[in-house]
């Protein structure tokens, strides 16, 4: 399918919904900050089963009467296991306990399957962890790229990583979706197909730059991306049919990654399209860049 959009052309408007986007996601993340889960705030997770269908909005509201006011009460697999996280900075190990008790005086049939502790010692460092492990990432794709094409394509393979992890982290702080081990592992995930996807847009823009003659930059870029975009809109398309599934149809225990995950897809996409092509033109990419060096002494090659 052969495509001939010009992308260029809206290159001004796609980098001022991207400032907007990281302004509202800094600020965001500045006054609000994260809505940490379990994993990083430290609290207590409870499993309980009950012999009919569990009826959720009474459980919450035992919760509150008994003075908790920063929980999660969601099902586990049937409708009959529910799933409690608490919240608890404090390091109570014994809250767990304290709260299978009402539940079993409300329904005595109430079943016990496992209570889970984390403290906040081991919650902040799981956050340190994972965010030195971005850090990481980040820093291995900047070398990879830099050898694999040329410095200006790492720098712009670099800030679309970068564009899109900051607005996911800036989207979980503006709604307070809760942030946990699971989105973190979506925010690696979304490294790896943001980079998949610029690689192959730079790619073709690198052979272009270097086999056609005669056309401006922006046209030369026009043309990469509409050559890649049939691959790209297969590969997301089918990517988000099953993320949309696992959303709608996963259960609430990985709502949180599908949902990382199907934002990433969208702004990665995006991305690789807007930001990548954006910093080589505002870094004024030529084909001189590009030009494949000729080996020592190859201007004697041709001498008889």
């Amino acid at each position: 399918m052969n495509f001939n959009i010009p992308f260029m052309s809206y290159r001004r408007y796609a980098t001022i919904a991207s400032l907007v986007l990281l302004v509202l996601s800094i600020g965001s993340l500045g006054f609000k900050g994260l809505n940490l889960g379990l994993d990083f705030s430290g609290g207590t997770l409870i499993e309980v089963s009950y012999e009919e269908a569990a009826d959720l909005i009474e459980i919450r509201d035992l919760m509150t009467n008994n003075g908790f006011d920063d929980f999660q009460v969601v099902n586990f697999g049937s409708n009959a296991d529910v799933l409690i996280k608490v919240a608890d900075k404090n390091g109570n190990s014994q809250l767990g306990d304290v709260i299978y008790k009402f539940l079993q005086a409300d329904d005595p049939s109430t079943e016990l399957k496992r209570i889970e502790f984390v403290g906040p010692q081991i919650g902040t460092e799981l956050r340190d962890q994972g965010g030195l492990g971005m850090l990481v990432a980040l820093g291995m794709i900047l070398l990879y790229v830099a050898f694999r094409f040329q410095y200006k394509f790492a720098l712009g393979a670099v800030a679309a990583l970068a564009h899109d992890v900051i607005i996911i982290f800036g989207l979980f702080s503006l709604f307070s979706w809760d942030f946990d081990l699971t989105v973190l592992a979506a925010l690696l995930a979304v490294i790896g197909y943001s980079l998949n996807d610029t690689i192959v847009v730079s790619d073709r823009i690198r052979e272009n730059f270097r086999g056609e003659r005669g056309f401006e930059p922006h046209e030369i870029v026009n043309r990469s991306i509409n050559q890649t975009l049939s691959r790209t809109l297969i590969t997301s398309l089918t990517t988000l049919l099953v993320l949309l599934a696992l959303f709608f149809f996963g259960g609430d225990m990985i709502k949180g990654f599908s949902q990382a995950l199907i934002i990433g897809v969208l702004i990665g996409t995006y991305s690789s399209i807007y930001v990548v092509a954006n910093m080589l033109l505002g870094m004024s990419l030529t084909q001189d860049d590009l030009a494949i060096p000729e080996p020592e002494g190859a201007e004697f090659d041709d001498m008889p």
